[in-house]
Parts: structure tokens; sequence; C-alpha cells
């Protein structure tokens, strides 16, 4: 490279004092010629009439090693506001995308007023766990993010939505991975230890969930079903961290109305990912519905919004209730199968997102119908 550039750096010498003609034998002169005071002065003008706004001198020699530790990986959200450093793990954790946890919160919070509404709690109580259930999530939704990157690092390099995540870019190794994924259930166990022994093993019981989640996307069609059990037990935890029991009429419903209601946004967010998935061996429920994606998730949906009815009739909920939570719920989601592209990825993410809509529509129900009891028992 600095013969050619010698080279080009002699022709223009030549030719501008018109010394001589440009010869092969004039290259094999230039070999060593940089080494001339003349031809460093050519060199040093060329280089900056080549670049005349350019702080950074370019001459065609690169380090590979200095180039790539200058790389920085751009990750498209407020996150790349953040230190080098730190960047990363708020990525690993996906805190610049809270629709996880949105999504992972609701049940608890429908469980939570829904013991509140029936029982003897205090609302202070409720306002307190309510807090500590979000926090919950905050962590443990980060901890399975981490752990799904763990699993799905020899995967994600290969789909274009995912190559970026930082365990499988290499921005984070696996044992940092493992260590972040430890702070966080650390911050798990601090709300954990708020709770009733009975909340704690219900709560513990779930844990395997959230580890093997990742995994059945590489064995079955449904990982959404598992993922819809590992999400909406918080309505049974926030149920029970009320009461200290279960009442199975009223949890029963709303755990298996929240599973279908995770099939539904989740198959959704599938659809985004399903040529990469097909390439690279993953599973879906995307995969397995295909075409008939529109028929199932009406039937998801449906169940969804059933269950919800019956568990609110089984514990006694009044009428703002059915209109907001059952009525608003129904109607968000025949919007979203009625408008979402299953080829689109842009409208499978927004329709996506727009599930953490219908968690707060169904609470903010809930909610009234708590405000209007406690008003008409005044």
């Amino acid at each position: 490279m600095r013969l050619s550039l010698a080279v080009r750096l002699t022709k223009s010498a030549f030719y501008q004092k018109s010394c001589a003609l440009y010869t092969p034998a004039v290259i094999k002169q230039t070999t060593n010629i940089s080494k001339k005071p003349i031809v460093n002065y050519i060199q040093r003008q060329w280089i900056q009439s080549a670049t005349p706004q350019s702080t950074t001198v370019t001459t065609g020699i690169t380090n590979n090693d200095d180039e790539s530790k200058s790389k920085r990986i751009i990750y498209g959200s407020w996150i790349d506001r953040l230190p080098e450093k730190l960047a990363p793990y708020a990525f690993l954790a996906r805190v610049d995308k809270p629709v996880g946890t949105w999504l992972l919160y609701w049940p608890c919070a429908w469980g939570i007023t829904m013991a509140t509404y029936s029982n003897d709690v205090s609302p202070w109580s409720a306002a307190f766990m309510l807090g500590a259930m979000g926090f919950g999530a905050i962590c443990m939704r980060g901890a399975g993010c981490t752990i799904n990157d763990l699993w799905d690092r020899d995967v994600d390099n290969k789909v274009a939505r995912t190559k970026i995540r930082p365990v499988a870019a290499g921005t984070v190794t696996v044992p940092q991975a493992i260590g972040f994924t430890g702070v966080q259930l650390l911050g798990g166990l601090a709300v954990f230890l708020t709770l009733n022994q009975y909340t704690m093993m219900v709560s513990a019981s779930t844990l395997a969930l959230v580890v093997t989640y990742p995994l059945m996307k590489r064995i079955t069609y449904w990982p959404q079903l598992v993922l819809g059990m590992a999400f909406n037990s918080g309505a049974v935890i926030g149920w029970s961290s009320m009461t200290g029991s279960i009442d199975p009429y009223v949890c029963l419903p709303m755990y298996l109305g929240g599973i279908a209601w995770t099939l539904t946004y989740d198959t959704i967010y599938a659809h985004q990912d399903k040529l990469d998935d097909v390439k690279v061996g993953v599973k879906s429920t995307a995969l397995r519905f295909a075409d008939k994606t529109p028929q199932w998730l009406t039937g998801f949906s449906s169940t969804f919004v059933g269950l919800t009815a019956l568990a609110g009739y089984m514990n006694g909920q009044g009428l703002p209730f059915y209109l907001i939570s059952v009525g608003g719920a129904a109607a968000h989601l025949a919007w979203q199968l009625k408008t979402v592209n299953y080829d689109d990825a842009k409208s499978c993410w927004e329709r996506f997102h727009s599930n953490q809509r219908v968690g707060a529509i169904v609470w903010s129900g809930l909610l009234a119908d708590y405000a209007y009891a406690a008003t008409l028992a005044a």
C-alpha cells in the first residue's frame, strides 16, 4: 500500500515539474522514496487537500484493533446517551422497551385489586403491594430477558432484529450476563421477602417457567403457552399476597384468561421474526398457526374476555368492571385483530405494543369498580 501511494505521489511530482515520464523504472526506484524530504512534503500536501474539513487523517492504512475498539453499537433509543459501558446492560434488561414489564405487571395488579375489592383488605396495603409488584416486575422482566439472551446467543446473531443484543454481539460476555442476572434477581428477592409464606411458595414455583421458557422455542411450536403460564402467574401471586390463600373460582379463570391473552399478543409479536425463525430452526405459534392465525387469535381473545368476565362474576364485581374492563378490552382486541398486518413487522410491533393498554383498561375498570363500591358503601 505504501508502495502504491509513493508511486502516485512520484507521478504527481514528476508531471508538475515535467522532469520525466512515468515508466516502470520509476516504480522500482520509489520503493524507499517516502524517506526523502521532498516526497514527505508532497505526501502531506496531498493528504491535506484530500481531507480539508476533517480532524482525522486517513491514509488508507488502518489498525483493525483500534477500529474495533472505537466502534459502538447504536440501539436507536435513549440508551445511546448512556455511558458506553452501561448501555449494553440497559439494553440487555430492555429498559428502553417497558412494554414487557407492563405485560408482566398488569396481571399482578388485577389480582391485588380484585382481592382488595372482595376481601377486608386495607387500601394502603394494596397500594404498597402494587408498588412492590411494580418494582418486582422491572427486576424479574430484566432477569428474564437476560436469561433469554443467554439461551439464544447463538441464534440472535443470525436474526436481523436481534443480532445487536449484547450477548450475541459480544459487548457483554456470558459471565458478565450471568452476574447481571444475579443482581436483578436480588431486586426480585427484596420484593419476595415482603410476601407472606404462602405467596412465597407460589412465587418460587414459577421460577422454573422463567428459566426454561427460552428453551421451549427449540422443542415446541407452543413456547408462547409457557410464556403465558409464567407471565400470568402474577394474577395468582397478587391475589394471595393480599389474602394469604387462593380462591380458585376467581384465580383460575383470571389465570387461564391471562394465558389466552398472552397467546394472542405474543403470537402477533412472533410474526415479526417468522422468516428468520424458519432459517435458524426456532419454533413459535406464529409458524404453527400460519395463515390460520386470525382464526386462532380470535378464539384466544374471546377466551380472554370471557374468562375475565367469569372471574369478575365470581368475585362479585359491579357494572363499571363489565363496562370498562370487559367491554373495553373486547373492543381493543377486536381493533387489534382487524388492523394488524401479519406480514409487516412494524404493524406487528405496534399491535403487540398496544397490549399494555389492554392491561391498563382491565385494571382501570377494576379500580373504578372499587371506587364505585366504596361510594355506595359510604
